[in-house]
């Protein structure tokens, strides 16, 4: 058995405070990590931590880019243990879209769309809880997610334990 970690963070921007609202949930973006100490994560989400507009597939950090702009981030950390082949489905998964990230977009009118409770998906589109339900169900993880699936969603999955709950960058082993 191995673990993953899904982290959900709330990093108080205009976007954030926007997804916030039609939520109705505190945190506004999820990552996934298949390392404890969380040196690599990945989602969909800015790929310039100062321009908020152009989004794509993003290895993210508490150490640089956008989390380390945004220093205040806060963070609930689970993790969720995974079969062997399962944990080298994701990674697989994940390295195959970064070894072709150039081909994916980030999924802004998904993302507008759940607004409104519809679901608008895409060709190789994805907002940043798209990507994490997409990779888990790939790799057979039955996790009973909804179709329209916002960050917090994932807080509610069978078999997640809470690693941690505070302020990103304060987060130490």
């Amino acid at each position: 058995m191995r673990k993953i970690y899904i982290v959900l963070t709330y990093t108080g921007t205009l976007l954030a405070k926007l997804v916030k609202i039609y939520t109705r949930k505190e945190y506004s973006h999820v990552s996934l990590s298949l390392d404890e100490d969380l040196s690599h994560m990945y989602s969909f989400g800015r790929l310039n931590p100062y321009n908020p507009f152009i989004g794509g597939f993003v290895q993210e950090s508490p150490h640089y880019g956008t989390f380390k702009r945004f220093h205040k981030t806060k963070t609930k950390i689970y993790s969720i243990e995974v079969e062997d082949d399962q944990y080298e489905s994701v990674k697989s998964l994940i390295e195959d879209i970064w070894n072709h990230k150039e081909i994916y977009r980030f999924n802004f009118i998904g993302l507008c769309a759940v607004a409104f409770h519809l679901k608008i998906k895409r060709e190789k589109c994805f907002y940043c809880a798209e990507f994490v339900k997409y990779v888990l169900e790939q790799s057979e993880l039955n996790l009973n997610l909804p179709e329209l699936i916002k960050p917090n969603d994932f807080a509610s999955i069978n078999g997640v334990k809470e690693v941690y709950n505070g302020i990103l960058k304060e987060y130490n082993l």
